[in-house]
């Protein structure tokens, strides 16, 4: 693999702070990272957050870059951290304050970049200097199947309102300019990626929509308890950000919806 990542590693731009969270995560985390080791930019930061795992997943992660070193595939630099955390948005948080590039990107164990070639065909974005870069999201299940793309897709154009109609891009398909990512509410326990999309949206001025496909999402089990939860949490966001009414009224169009469906 290192022989051909030297003849292909030629795309240099902005630096690309990656960050991966994870938690016993030893059945998906190869996956993820030789996605990020795949990919034909150069100018990578790979960030990898572990919450102190307590299956192989530090194994399996030490075992991927012990033969494939940084030097191999061009990366600017690998930061691994294992610790305990208080959550997946703790855990986020402690990436960003280790990501030193231009953008940060996260994907989280189980996810992928969806093709190696998918970070050099972002420049033409990297080169307008665009605070926020969007694309689509490819569905897939444990056995790696793909479901197809996400039901809600990405919209032509894209403001901090969009999401007064829900979560209309992906996270795992969204980079942000670093010195515009804020950090992550642990208020919120669900639901704060969300929140952190659109406060980072109020401050961009460029916002690019890649038309392309950029990751693929492993879709989990949402627990009925933890589905309500999460809607209480978006209400809560939504109502901080649009106001009571506009966001009583999104809820009952979401609702009609589903009785029609």
């Amino acid at each position: 693999m290192s022989d051909e990542r030297e003849k292909n590693s030629v795309v240099l731009g902005p630096k690309i702070s990656i960050i991966t969270v994870c938690y016993n995560a030893e059945t998906l985390i190869e996956r993820t990272i030789r996605s990020v080791l795949s990919q034909t930019y150069a100018n990578i930061e790979y960030v990898i957050v572990d919450g102190n795992s307590t299956d192989k997943t530090m194994d399996v992660i030490r075992d991927i870059f012990s033969k494939n070193p940084v030097e191999t595939w061009h990366a600017t630099s690998l930061q691994i951290v294992s610790e305990p955390d208080t959550g997946i948005y703790d855990a986020m948080n402690k990436g960003l304050t280790l990501a030193t590039g231009d953008y940060v990107w996260f994907i989280n164990a189980g996810d992928e970049i969806y093709e190696p070639t998918t970070l050099e065909n972002l420049m033409p974005f990297f080169e307008q200097n665009a605070d926020v870069i969007y694309g689509d999201t490819v569905r897939v299940d444990e056995g790696r199947n793909v479901l197809g793309l996400r039901e809600k897709r990405p919209p032509k154009t894209f403001t901090w309102k969009t999401f007064r109609m829900g979560m209309m891009v992906c996270h795992q398909s969204i980079l942000i300019a670093k010195n515009i990512a804020p950090k992550y509410d642990l208020h919120y326990k669900i639901s704060a990626d969300i929140d952190w999309i659109i406060r980072a949206m109020k401050q961009a001025k460029v916002v690019c929509n890649s038309h392309q496909i950029l990751s693929r999402f492993l879709i989990g089990g949402f627990s009925k308890q933890r589905e309500k939860q999460s809607w209480k949490e978006r209400f809560v966001i939504m109502k901080k950000h649009y106001g009571l009414l506009q966001t009583l009224i999104f809820h009952v169009f979401i609702s009609v919806r589903f009785l029609f469906k």
